[in-house]
């Protein structure tokens, strides 16, 4: 495949299946999004995310969603995938991520946990749920952040507010069933990932 663009986009792939990763993976790529993950409360994740770097590994930023423990942070660094993301802040995880090689991605809800997170070696911070702090809340995080720590929304976004959290101080998204669920039809997650790399790409200018 070709080399795409990585834009601060990650496509969370909750409940996805080995059976059905390959082509939803590809179809992400193609469609713009290179940024990957497998919550491990998938079916079968770690098989899903080793099938997902072996076969584009080159191409993408994969990776785990849903780490909560040192050992998973270890069997996901075993399949050559290339982040971790959390959805709490765990210095050991965080710690033990960066020591094996790869992004880390921790989740954080206010600025006690944003300072702690980048304190540890967080690589972006994971705002989750994002819907809760708002953007509002985003700015005033922005008043004490360091200018070139990304700030990646997850949950309650899409294409619709992804110019208004960018406003707010947003780098990145982080997009799950507005995207992807096992039950969605291929051809209505690629139409997804179009209207939201379209939108991203508006943001962006």
């Amino acid at each position: 495949m070709a080399h795409y663009p990585h834009r601060n986009l990650i496509a969370i792939l909750r409940g996805v299946t080995p059976k059905t990763v390959l082509s939803v993976t590809e179809a992400l790529i193609r469609a713009g999004i290179t940024k990957i993950e497998v919550p491990l409360n998938s079916p079968e994740a770690i098989k899903s995310i080793q099938m997902m770097v072996d076969a584009f590994g080159a191409d993408s930023i994969l990776g785990a969603g849903t780490v909560l423990t040192i050992a998973e942070v270890d069997a996901v660094a075993a399949t050559g995938a290339h982040m971790i993301v959390s959805p709490n802040c765990n210095a050991e995880v965080v710690r033990q991520t960066r020591k094996r090689g790869l992004l880390s991605y921790p989740g954080v809800m206010t600025p006690t946990e944003c300072l702690k997170a980048i304190e540890i070696g967080a690589t972006a911070l994971k705002l989750f749920p994002a819907s809760l702090v708002g953007p509002s809340g985003v700015k005033a995080f922005r008043a004490v952040l360091p200018k070139d720590m990304d700030i990646f929304a997850v949950g309650g976004v899409d294409e619709s507010n992804f110019a208004e959290w960018a406003q707010a101080g947003v780098q990145g998204f982080g997009v799950g069933s507005a995207l992807f669920h096992p039950e969605k039809p291929l051809a209505d997650v690629v139409a997804s990932a179009q209207a939201m790399v379209a939108a991203y790409d508006h943001m962006k200018g």
